[in-house]
């Protein structure tokens, strides 16, 4: 009788995803969501000959220590600072991730998110439900918010994402200015209209700054109390890259005396964790990392995450060429012996 390799998957998923699992392998699915320990982690990878991982998933040299088995790990979200490649390429783990898939719904919820802070949608909803509109004598000028069409669009970070954001702004009828590492093929800007400026030009001239850059120990704060002391005192800043890019305490502090407009957020420092001044403020607009949570988005994600897998254990039509990975001289390693 032949043994299957066995995988686990650290989140639940849908049952289909996990029934393409289960055609190659014996699989051990979370039933519900559950923040896992550094222990926990690594003794459910010291079973297994691969994983399926959510971003919470802090997978490090500790966590693999000692570990000979394990093969593949497949992280779902296409930001990857959950793992540690260097430890994992040292212990022969291939890793991979979920790009692309996910741009076109990240970027609508960008918008969701800027119209929702510039609008004040949150702080209004509360205040209807909480009863107060009737009898509330409301005057013109309450819950007046900001425009968003014919305003400037800032965008820091150009990848696939930052560029769907940027498309978008076509219909705004938005000036959009970027900020990136390198320039975009000048194709690609004709497409988004996008100009190329200076981090310090992008922050005095945009009304609205969105951040899609990835999480890196340089990008950490890439957006704090220097950076935010050079913005519009009307504008607005949007996150949907990753927590840690912005330094939430200095935002709440710009938020809170007015140096700021208003400011929506996905990610947080520290999440689940969210600073507790941010919660306080009515000009904050808070998600919980949910700009990828469409049924389509997520399901994509974890079909390419098992794809990953299934390739990785050398199954499937592409067996041994997984379609997204993260440190592939793994692979090369492996073919070599």
């Amino acid at each position: 009788m032949t043994v299957k390799p066995k995988v686990w998957v650290s989140r639940p998923l849908f049952p289909d995803v996990l029934a393409r699992l289960a055609e190659h392998f014996d699989v051990d699915a979370e039933a519900v969501e559950h923040r896992h320990s550094a222990d926990e982690l690594k003794r459910k990878l010291a079973g297994v000959d691969a994983a399926v991982v959510g971003l919470g998933d802090r997978i490090d040299a500790a966590v693999l220590e000692g570990n000979t088995r394990l093969k593949a790990v497949a992280n779902l979200g296409v930001g990857y600072n959950n793992l540690d490649l260097e430890a994992l390429t040292r212990h022969g783990v291939l890793a991979s991730n979920t790009p692309d898939v996910l741009s076109e719904s990240v970027a609508d919820f960008a918008w969701a998110l800027m119209l929702t802070a510039a609008r004040r949608v949150g702080a209004a909803e509360r205040w209807l439900r909480a009863g107060q509109w009737p009898g509330s004598n409301m005057r013109f000028d309450d819950w007046m918010g900001l425009d968003v069409h014919g305003r400037t669009l800032g965008i820091l970070g150009m990848g696939r994402i930052g560029q769907g954001i940027a498309r978008r702004a076509a219909g705004f009828d938005m000036k959009v200015l970027y900020h990136n590492r390198s320039r975009l093929p000048e194709m690609v800007e004709r497409e988004c209209k996008a100009t190329l400026v200076g981090k310090a030009e992008l922050l005095r001239q945009v009304d609205f700054l969105v951040l899609v850059l990835p999480f890196t120990p340089e990008n950490r704060h890439a957006i704090g109390a220097p950076e935010l002391a050079q913005m519009k005192s009307s504008a607005v800043l949007v996150n949907v890259a990753r927590g840690g890019i912005v330094d939430d305490a200095a935002l709440a502090v710009a938020l809170r005396e007015g140096r700021l407009a208003a400011a929506g957020l996905d990610v947080f420092e520290g999440e689940p964790q969210v600073h507790p001044d941010l919660l306080a403020l009515d000009n904050a607009v808070l998600s919980p990392h949910i700009a990828s949570a469409s049924e389509e988005t997520r399901r994509a994600m974890a079909n390419l995450a098992v794809d990953n897998v299934i390739a990785a254990l050398g199954f499937g039509e592409a067996a041994g060429k997984p379609p997204t990975p993260l440190n592939p001289a793994v692979l090369a390693h492996r073919s070599v012996h």
